[in-house]
């Protein structure tokens, strides 16, 4: 006969004295006493309990909606034992027990649904069995995490009008994603276009300004240069009216240029003399 038991932190262990519960044993090892069944001696049994997260599957239920459409759907419930005693002693077997409790609970809530409502919100289904079975299962020690649609399943003939659904809905959903593609295309192009008219824009208006620019630098430039000739001249010419003698030498100069080109003229006048007074 043991005469210990070691119970791991995933356990607890309910024990018994001559099948009365004395105590709750949380994790750890406990000493067995010796001499069990003797007339002073209790009997002592040790029984363990799992407390750890489960998961529990309610199998295909086939149920009929409110609009009369026959489906199957399966359920999986995530639940672990928070009182060992209870888990024990208010139900034979607790697992069985939430079995059927959410069985029921999802009976009762597919049939208040329609199919749409099922279809379009197959939360509502989760929600109804944890109101409908939580506070049911807290009387025999058992606290429900979630319960989840694993799997819904149709007549064959709604299995297949659903599938073209479906298939139709994808089909819009990539339309629509063909068209939003094309119409942000087309906006990047013509947002590209008029950021490049912009700049062509910008740089004719640049190219005329420079343009302009170097026009009136231009005309400025020639205005100085004629007024510089203009001041040059009016120096020459006072130069020639102080000194005579320096216009004869450009004369001269001059004359000099045009006698070294062979096609150059030069006409020399001569004042023509007075005729004699006639005699009378």
């Amino acid at each position: 006969m043991k005469r210990s038991i070691i119970i791991k932190d995933t356990h607890r262990g309910l024990w018994y004295e001559d099948g009365v519960l004395v105590k709750v044993l949380e994790a750890g090892r406990y000493k067995l006493p010796l001499l069990q069944g003797l007339p002073w001696r209790p009997a002592v049994e040790v029984t363990l309990v799992d407390v750890r997260e489960r998961e529990l599957t309610i199998k295909g239920q086939e149920i009929l909606t409110a609009d009369k459409v026959a489906i199957r759907v399966s359920i999986i419930v995530q639940f672990r034992v928070t009182d060992p005693r209870d888990a024990i002693h208010e139900v034979e077997k607790y697992e069985d027990r939430l079995y059927s409790d959410v069985q029921l609970a999802a009976r009762r809530s597919l049939a208040s649904m329609t199919l749409d409502e099922i279809l379009t919100n197959r939360n509502r289904l989760s929600e109804d069995i944890l109101r409908d079975v939580k506070e049911t299962a807290a009387r025999y020690g058992v606290s429900i995490l979630r319960a989840d649609v694993k799997d819904l399943v149709f007549p064959g003939n709604l299995q297949e009008i659903m599938n073209k659904v479906l298939a139709a809905e994808r089909t819009a959903q990539a339309q629509l994603v063909e068209a939003r593609t094309r119409a942000q295309t087309q906006q990047i192009q013509a947002e590209a276009q008029a950021g490049v008219s912009r700049i062509e824009a910008e740089a004719a208006a640049q190219t005329m300004r420079l343009q302009s620019e170097a026009e009136a630098s231009a005309r400025k430039i020639r205005t100085e240069a004629e007024t510089a000739a203009l001041r040059d001249s009016e120096e020459a010419a006072r130069a020639y009216s102080t000194h005579p003698a320096l216009l004869r030498l450009r004369e001269l100069e001059t004359l000099k240029e045009l006698a070294q080109s062979a096609n150059a003229r030069i006409y020399v006048g001569f004042d023509k003399p007075a005729a004699p007074d006639a005699k009378e």
